[in-house]
């Protein structure tokens, strides 16, 4: 059954994989609206809840085990929907095996050191899924597409070289490399929108008095440059989409669709790991049986000696 759950899921998310080496025009190569054959949300919506089971069994697998870390990357032009991405699909999950980080404007502290420093800091320990809603990529988008905040980062002269940008690929590439030879699983997302939807959504959120506050000038104010965000999407996508950590382009103008396809990505990659419960010696389980049968014996008058077991002394999965 994993197996074959496991291709299902591989053919399914195919077709967001960048391909490693290929040149991405996001207009052309990627529809925002795709959804793969799923006609209706009534079903995504059940989709959706498997996935998020897989996935809670997974990350409890993962905690276990304690020796793989996996990081996921969620990156989008404003009201993509990570915020509820992040919600929907971790929504099973037992939070203290999850921390999501949101990376803002960087503190003079964080401008005083290189600028991955601020990344690294947050990254998950072995056991541990980590969220970086936003991420290192702002220094090739953001950044990019605001070469203002290039010179706030106080950077010697020759860093600030033509070549930044490819240097800044391959200096990403060279840690996300480093991570995934230490156990570290980096699964990058980036939620495709449309701009036409995008326009929408900021509407609602002036119309729905109940959405105003997610609001915000600078969102419009970005908007203005989606042809350069795009392109910089375009080139960060092309240049960082690697066989240790590939990118994935989530079609997002269906925030249903999107939430199917994030959690197929995170559960695929679970899967690779395939993490185990840890197994014990002869001697600790002659031990536990030991503590068991005396713990049966203190059994009050009509209580099961373990309520957890049938009356063949069998206990059912998942009963203890």
């Amino acid at each position: 059954m994993p197996d074959r759950v496991q291709r299902r899921l591989a053919e399914f998310i195919e077709p967001f994989r960048v391909p490693p080496g290929t040149r991405v025009r996001l207009a052309k190569d990627f529809d925002p609206a795709f959804k793969a054959g799923i006609e209706k949300k009534s079903r995504g919506v059940e989709l959706l809840a498997d996935g998020v089971r897989l996935l809670a069994e997974y990350q409890s697998r993962l905690a276990a085990q304690d020796t793989w870390g996996v990081l996921v990357i969620l990156q989008a032009l404003d009201a993509a929907g990570k915020d509820g991405t992040i919600r929907h699909v971790m929504s099973g999950v037992n939070p203290q095996g999850v921390a999501v980080h949101s990376f803002k404007v960087p503190s003079a502290e964080e401008l005083d050191h290189d600028y991955l420093w601020r990344y690294a800091r947050r990254l998950p320990a072995r056991g541990e899924i980590g969220i970086f809603n936003r991420s290192h990529y702002e220094e090739v988008l953001v950044v990019r597409v605001h070469p203002e905040n290039l010179d706030r980062q106080a950077l010697p002269r020759q860093a600030k070289r033509r070549d930044v940008w490819k240097r800044r690929y391959r200096e990403i590439n060279d840690w996300e490399r480093y991570l995934s030879d230490n156990g570290f699983r980096v699964v990058k997302l980036f939620l495709n929108l449309s701009k036409e939807e995008q326009r929408a959504r900021l509407l609602r959120r002036i119309d729905l008095p109940d959405h105003n506050w997610k609001f915000s000038a600078a969102d419009v104010r970005e908007r203005g440059l989606w042809d350069d965000y795009q392109k910089a999407f375009s080139e960060a996508l092309s240049h960082t989409s690697t066989e240790w950590a590939p990118w994935y382009v989530i079609p997002a103008d269906r925030k249903w669709f999107a939430r199917i396809a994030a959690a197929a990505v995170i559960v695929h990659t679970l899967m690779e790991i395939d993490p185990r419960y840890p197994s014990i010696d002869d001697d600790t389980r002659a031990s536990l049986l030991e503590i068991k049968a005396q713990l049966e014996a203190e059994a009050p008058e009509g209580a099961a000696p373990d309520p957890y077991a049938d009356e063949h002394g069998h206990v059912a999965p998942g009963g203890a």
